[in-house]
Formats: C-alpha cells, sequence, structure tokens
C-alpha cells in the first residue's frame, strides 16, 4: 500500500477496479438464465461499493478534516431532503432500479371521478363481435376480432379520445357493447368501475374494501386481477379474495363470497400466503364460475374452486396445492372438459364437473417470490403448453390416458432458453408462439420450441394479436405494432406513445377501440383501419 497520503490508496483504486468489473460483465451475463438476479447483484455491487468508498473518506482518508465533515452536512443534508420528498413507488419489471415518486404526488383519490348517476343507460346484456369481455379476451386467447389495424401511423395517427388519472392496479379492462370495467385502488378503498369506452364517463362504481389497501414495494399497489363481463353481469376477484357477482347495469351485488374467510383465513394470514395479493381472473364455463381457492398450506388449502355462477353456491373444490398468480384455463383435452392452473410447484389439470384432478407435472414456482404468471394452455387434442420467467423457459406436454379417465404427462421439449414469460402471456398462431422472453419479443416454433427470431426491448409489458399484427403494450406504456410472422423476424411497422409511467397492465381491443391502463392513468384509443 502506498503511504503517500495525497493520492489514493491502492485498495481502494483495486475496489474500484474490481467492483467496476463485476458490474459491467453483470451487464452481459444473467445468472440462471434470469436477469433479475444479474441486475440485483449489480444493484447491490454499487451500493456496497459507495458504501465502503464513503466509510474510507470520511473515516480514514488523508483529505482535510474540513472538507470531510462539509461533504458529510452535505450528503447527510441531501439525503435528508430527498427521502423527505420522495418515497420508493416501486421497482421494474427486471429488477433494475427502484423508482420513486413524490411523497405527496398522485392524484387526490377524493377527486377522481365520480359516478354520473347515467347508469340507466348502460347495457352489458347486449353483446357485439368486437367486445374483449375479460382476461386476455373473450377466448382468453390473447386475440381481438378487429378490423385491419392501419399501420402508417405518422400520415394516420391514432386519435385520443380521452385520457385521466386512475385508481392505483395492475387490473386490466373487460369490454362490451361500449362498456368498460375494472379494478382500481383509491386511497384505501378497492372499487370496481364502469366507463364508458368513448367519452370516459363514470358510469357506476362499486366499493369492494375499505380500510385496506393493498401495498408492496416489489409488486405495487391495488388490485391485480381482471374483471369478466358475461350475460349481462360483471365478476370481479378482489385482491384479497372477494368473489362478486354485480348487475352490469347499475354495479349492485348479486351475490358476494369472501373466499379467504371462506377458508379460514384471518386478514393478517391472506397478506402473509399471498404477499403479492391475489391475481387470479374469473372463469366462466357454462354454469360455472371458476376461480384460484388457497388456504392454509398445512389445513384445508384447495387450487381452485367453481362457483354457480347465478347464486354464487360452492359446487367444489379442486386440488391440495397452493395457487399461484396464474388464472385458470378452459380446455378440452383427451375428449374431457378441463381446467387448468398453474400452482405452487405444479401444473395441473381438473375435470370440470367434478374438480378430480386428472393429471400433473412440476413446474417450480412460489406465489410471492419467483411466481409464476402465465397460462397453462391446452393446445390441440392432446397437449398442453406452459411457460415463465425468472429463467425458468417453456414446456410442451403431451397427456396419455389411462384406463381411469386420468393421464400420464410426457415430455415433447422443454427449454430454459425461449419464452420467460414474466409478466406476460403467449400467442399461439399457424404452428408458432409469440411472447416476451424477459421484455424482448420472441418467436418459436411450437413443435420443436426451437427459436425462430427473437427483437426489440420492450420491458414487462404486454402483447396481443390483431389480425396479422402484434400488438405491444411497453413497460413503459408505448404501444408498438409489430408483424405477426415467423418470416417477418419480429419488424416493428409503428409506434406511439399511450400512456405514462410504468405498465404492467393487460390491455384491451375492442373493435378499432384500444382501452389501456397502468396505476396512473388510464386512456381509449381510436386506432386508424385500413379501408
Amino acid at each position: 500500500m502506498s503511504d503517500d497520503k495525497s493520492t489514493f490508496p491502492q485498495w481502494i483504486l483495486f475496489l474500484w477496479l474490481i467492483m467496476a468489473v463485476l458490474i459491467v460483465g453483470l451487464s452481459f451475463y444473467e445468472i440462471n438464465g434470469d436477469p433479475g438476479i444479474s441486475n440485483v447483484l449489480r444493484f447491490g455491487l454499487i451500493n456496497l461499493t459507495l458504501i465502503v468508498s464513503l466509510v474510507w473518506f470520511f473515516a480514514a482518508s488523508a483529505f482535510s478534516a474540513r472538507l470531510r465533515q462539509s461533504a458529510f452536512v452535505v450528503l447527510a443534508l441531501g439525503l435528508a431532503v430527498f427521502f423527505t420528498l420522495f418515497r420508493v413507488d416501486g421497482v421494474r419489471g427486471g429488477l433494475s432500479m427502484p423508482s420513486f415518486a413524490f411523497r405527496w404526488g398522485g392524484p387526490a383519490w377524493d377527486a377522481l371521478d365520480a359516478p354520473t348517476g347515467n347508469a340507466r343507460s348502460v347495457d352489458l346484456e347486449t353483446t357485439t363481435r368486437y367486445d374483449y369481455a375479460g382476461f386476455l379476451g373473450s377466448n382468453r386467447d390473447l386475440k381481438a376480432n378487429a378490423p385491419q389495424l392501419a399501420t402508417d401511423l405518422d400520415d394516420n395517427p391514432p386519435e385520443l379520445l380521452w385520457k385521466k388519472p386512475i385508481g392505483k392496479g395492475w387490473s386490466s379492462f373487460a369490454v362490451v357493447n361500449g362498456f368498460s370495467a375494472t379494478l382500481e385502488q383509491r386511497g384505501a378503498t378497492e372499487l370496481v368501475t364502469l366507463y364508458d369506452v368513448d367519452t370516459g364517463e363514470l358510469m357506476w362504481s362499486h366499493t369492494v374494501r375499505e380500510g385496506s389497501p393493498f401495498e408492496s414495494v416489489v409488486a405495487g399497489a391495488g388490485p391485480r386481477s381482471t374483471p369478466l363481463i358475461h350475460e349481462g353481469v360483471v365478476y370481479v376477484m378482489s385482491v384479497y379474495g372477494e368473489l362478486l357477482a354485480l348487475e352490469g347495469k347499475t354495479g349492485q351485488p348479486i351475490w358476494k363470497r369472501d373466499l379467504s374467510a371462506d377458508q379460514g383465513l384471518t386478514l393478517e394470514r391472506e397478506k402473509a400466503l399471498y404477499a403479492y395479493g391475489r391475481a387470479g381472473s374469473p372463469l366462466i364455463v357454462g354454469e360455472k364460475v371458476v376461480v384460484p381457492l388457497g388456504g392454509e398450506s398445512e389445513g384445508d388449502v384447495a387450487s381452485l374452486a367453481a362457483f354457480d355462477r347465478a347464486s354464487g353456491e360452492l359446487l367444489w373444490k379442486g386440488g391440495k396445492r397452493q395457487f399461484n398468480m396464474a388464472s385458470p384455463q378452459y380446455a378440452i383435452l383427451g375428449g374431457i372438459d378441463q381446467i387448468l392452473m398453474v400452482n405452487e410447484g405444479s401444473v395441473n389439470g381438473y375435470e370440470l364437473e367434478t374438480g378430480r384432478e386428472l393429471w400433473s407435472f412440476p413446474w417450480p414456482g412460489r406465489t410471492s417470490s419467483d411466481s409464476s404468471v402465465s397460462q397453462a394452455v391446452g393446445v390441440g387434442a392432446d397437449r398442453v403448453f406452459a411457460s415463465k420467467g425468472y429463467g425458468h423457459g417453456a414446456t410442451l406436454r403431451r397427456l396419455a390416458s389411462r384406463p381411469d379417465g386420468t393421464f400420464d404427462v410426457e415430455p415433447i421439449w422443454e427449454s430454459a432458453r425461449v419464452m420467460k414469460t414474466k409478466f406476460t402471456n403467449a400467442i399461439f398462431e399457424d404452428g408458432h408462439v409469440y411472447g416476451l422472453s424477459e421484455g424482448i419479443l420472441e418467436c418459436i416454433d411450437l413443435e420443436t420450441g426451437e427459436r425462430v427470431w427473437k427483437r426489440g426491448r420492450y420491458g414487462h409489458g404486454q402483447i396481443l394479436l390483431a389480425g396479422d399484427t402484434i400488438i405491444v403494450l411497453t413497460e413503459d406504456g408505448e404501444v408498438v405494432y409489430v408483424e405477426a410472422s415467423p418470416d417477418g423476424d419480429g419488424q416493428e411497422l409503428a409506434r406511439f406513445q399511450a400512456i405514462e409511467g410504468q405498465t404492467w397492465n393487460n390491455f384491451a381491443l375492442a373493435g378499432d377501440r384500444l382501452v389501456v391502463r397502468n396505476g396512473n392513468e388510464a386512456a381509449v384509443y381510436r386506432l386508424p383501419t385500413v379501408g
């Protein structure tokens, strides 16, 4: 070590060099295939280097005492002012950096829209061919029935119909007959709200819960499931497990079930078990509404439950595993009507009529850490596709019938290299799969799992398919059109900024109306079409 007090000691220079190499190296290397882990380590190394350097500077450096004292006062005052004015407001989907917001910023919740009293004009019983009636669309497949979209947006830009502040949450919109329903958290109140798509007028709202706002630095605030509109009724799963059926015209409750209480959970246990909140959106098949159920892992836990959609009466419980962050998915596989569920540690299939477990295969993921968000999807007559982030990737499995009506599960392929769909789901079209793999749009061959192309850094946003165009809503609220073709190499066709702020929400496309939101604002655009 050098004794020259006019220079930096060799050990601090060596530390900076080693840390710089490690930090830069982590920018190009994904630990266990998960860039989030690398980002967390990189952020930790930056902070460790800064802390060690500051301790050295203030306690052991050769700089004058007056300089060190002045620097300490400036640093302490700067940090005090910063954290007085700002608070941590979440993290990016890739866990790269925390985001900050003014402590007194954001909308005044009691100043947001109140219902206009025009609910008498609401008609959710009438349906149209362009409806987008629930999570991932009317068929829960990320496909929208829309006219052919024009892609020359520079000459023919989208028309903004309205944009306004909205309550917190990662919910999406369900759209039927020109009305859109969502969930939002305004201050300490969780509500179901219904808007006029073309005007943004709030037609009605229904309070689900008051006084227990959902807050999470990592996962964000507010509800995260999406309502389902079916035959004039709005079905809703709240962030703490209230399942409601609301009259579509007025928002008044038809029936309500408190699933957490039904399973013997206090609010404190609910929060402990599901630190990221409940995200499962209701699914209706016939007369049944199916939702994740939960419960104490060593007690009366059930993966999912079916209720009579007219009365709310419990019809059956299925499975003994804790649910994950995905929603139930309907499929006919092996000739049997089934509900597919991604649970903690497994993917499972349950008989629609009874809830009996028909098959299972291991699929790592805990609800409140490396959670599985993406749906398991039935493909063809006897296959199941699953994908997830956190470095895990995707798999295609085949179901083989047993004499007792259950199934063996045989792997066709599994890869940790493709379809690492962290917060989003995949689109299936013409033998190919499209999805945001750790924020990059990717196309793979369904039969082999081989990558066809991978292009564009969109962050942890969302996608859907409209005709031959993939619409991407980026994590920063920008809309991007991409050619939906295995031969197109992910060619971008157009883009525009739709909303501002971190956007993890799914979005809806009802005809030419693009309905988007995040935890700050919502907006509707009329998209230009061909002809």
